[in-house]
């Protein structure tokens, strides 16, 4: 039976996909996305992947390649829950209007389930775009919260709101 192109593009993007997910959690390899073509992207995270699992550095996806990938894809996905570090580290950052990034998600997320349970913060919608809405709620909350108004999260504001999601719980 013959190998397809569809077929060699679902097993290259299968690679890269657990490349992309072992990558999160062995920052010495480099992320991959999955794009079906074995382009030098996915041949420089292959030989960091060999390197890093003490295999001859070809680039080259073989059996044993592809048996220690998947080990170490299955392994690490089944480990204990990473914490998600959604605020940058840095003390002075601020997500603020006109921003479309995962924090901004992240905020949004906070925000929609604190609404429904409190009647007086509006429902936001999950985007990723720090929109005039989100802009709007996050005021409200950081008046309700007495921090200044800003409509910006920065650190302080990020605390509380991370603060009032877990209290949810």
């Amino acid at each position: 039976m013959a190998y397809t192109q569809a077929q060699k593009k679902a097993h290259i993007l299968e690679l890269q996909k657990y490349l992309n997910a072992i990558s999160y959690y062995h920052p010495e390899i480099p992320c991959v996305l999955p794009t079906g073509i074995y382009d030098e992207k996915t041949q420089t995270a292959v030989r960091a992947f060999q390197k890093f699992s003490n295999l001859t550095e070809t680039g080259e996806t073989n059996q044993t390649t592809w048996e220690k990938i998947v080990s170490v894809y299955l392994a690490d996905i089944r480990d204990t829950p990473q914490p998600l570090e959604a605020f940058p580290k840095k003390k002075h950052t601020v997500i603020h209007a006109g921003e479309h990034c995962f924090t901004a998600a992240v905020i949004q997320v906070i925000l929609m389930e604190l609404s429904h349970h409190y009647s007086n913060l509006p429902e936001v919608h999950v985007t990723g775009d720090y929109d005039a809405e989100t802009v709007r709620a996050v005021q409200l909350f950081q008046s309700m919260c007495a921090l200044p108004v800003t409509g910006e999260v920065d650190c302080a504001t990020w605390n509380m709101l991370a603060q009032a999601g877990c209290d949810l719980r």
